[in-house]
């Protein structure tokens, strides 16, 4: 999509992938971390990775199986909180053990069989050896992140603002709900080749902190948190495959880098100094 910019084509992937899959995140962010259910986000991205993770020890697509996964969890985390009497962070704390146990005992079963190093794309991700379908993926579940969100607008800032208020508006919170947590589950599956799995939500969590250092309105955080996402991950990606460096956990001591500088120079923190 992006040859007449970059001859290269690897490079081309690369670029394509992390911008793709660092704005649908970023956006899907902005939700996790305003309705608060950020644990949402680090158990599903770890689902996925159970899920890739038992992919190819099986040797089937591992994007399918973590997809698979990630929506499993996604639609077990509401039942398995009422029907155990148990509170969704119980319940999210459970999803999220089992994971990584599962994760781990693949990753580490497939090393006893000298199949380990298969699944160091699972850890740390991997752009070089993309194909072409992967990226339609991400373009398409980028979109769909965007286009859900101007379609659900009101009602996702109904539910951030008060999920009770918003069902006595009349506002259907379960359906809209559990859109959000489907887009996420598959955002989570299809970024986990690329980002990896131990790194995953950082591109969940930091662009949306890094926006509400800046913004007071959320229409204004929809729109910052993707923008800080896709500049920080095409220099990652850049810088990353320019000097032979890993590009996934570059790109997220990047985003922590830019989010302390956010923080020492934040309208927010002036804000509060002034008050004290």
């Amino acid at each position: 999509m992006l040859e007449f910019l970059i001859p290269n084509v690897v490079v081309c992937h690369a670029v394509e992938a992390m911008l793709f899959a660092s704005v649908a995140c970023a956006i899907l962010g902005v939700i996790i971390t305003q309705i608060q259910i950020s644990s949402i986000g680090f158990t599903m991205a770890h689902a996925a990775f159970a899920g890739a993770a038992i992919g190819m020890f099986l040797s089937v697509n591992s994007t399918l199986t973590a997809i698979l996964a990630s929506v499993c969890v996604a639609f077990l985390i509401g039942p398995l909180s009422d029907r155990a009497r148990i509170s969704p962070d119980t319940a999210l704390g459970l999803l999220f053990g089992i994971s990584m146990a599962l994760a781990i005992f693949f990753i580490a079963y497939m090393q006893t069989l000298g199949r380990g190093f298969s699944a160091m794309g699972l850890l740390f991700g991997d752009v070089i050896s993309l194909y072409r379908e992967e990226i339609y993926l991400l373009a398409i579940i980028c979109v769909a992140a965007i286009v859900m969100v101007v379609l659900l607008y009101k009602e996702i800032t109904s539910i951030i603002f008060h999920r009770r208020i918003a069902e006595s508006l009349g506002i259907r919170v379960q359906p809209v709900y559990y859109t959000m947590l489907f887009v996420i589950a598959l955002t989570v599956s299809l970024a986990l080749p690329i980002i990896g799995g131990l790194l995953l939500y950082v591109w969940l969590v930091t662009p949306a902190a890094i926006a509400l250092q800046f913004c007071n309105r959320l229409s204004s955080m929809f729109i910052v948190a993707p923008i800080v996402a896709a500049i920080v991950s095409v220099s990652g990606a850049f810088a990353g495959l320019e000097y032979a460096l890993p590009v996934a956990p570059l790109t997220a001591v990047a985003f922590s880098l830019v989010f302390i500088v956010s923080v020492l120079v934040s309208p927010r923190r002036r804000i509060a100094k002034q008050k004290g």
